[in-house]
């Protein structure tokens, strides 16, 4: 079996853009106010966090219940970071 390696500046590095696209479509279908919607990626040597910044007044409906939005959105981009073979955390900032 042959495997691919991305090659620098290649796949790799956009699918991080795609992951946080990905991020604020999400949050902006969630929110009562879409453009107040920020993301930011900080790019580690194995980690890539993505920082998701709501109004103050939408950061309830981005938690939701006990948690569960937030979980359910970092489930979504679990998956989707482990498709492009790349560790990332989401951080909702306040």
């Amino acid at each position: 079996m042959v495997e691919s390696k991305p090659k620098k500046g290649g796949a790799g590095s956009q699918g991080l853009g795609v992951l946080s696209k990905m991020i604020e479509n999400i949050a902006q279908l969630l929110v009562d106010s879409p453009d107040q919607v920020q993301v930011s990626e900080i790019v580690g040597e194995n980690t890539t966090v993505i920082e998701l910044k709501v109004a103050q007044t939408d950061l309830g409906k981005i938690i939701g219940k006990q948690g569960r939005t937030a979980r359910a959105i970092r489930t979504v981009l679990n998956g989707a970071s482990t498709k492009l073979k790349k560790r990332t955390v989401l951080e909702i900032v306040e």
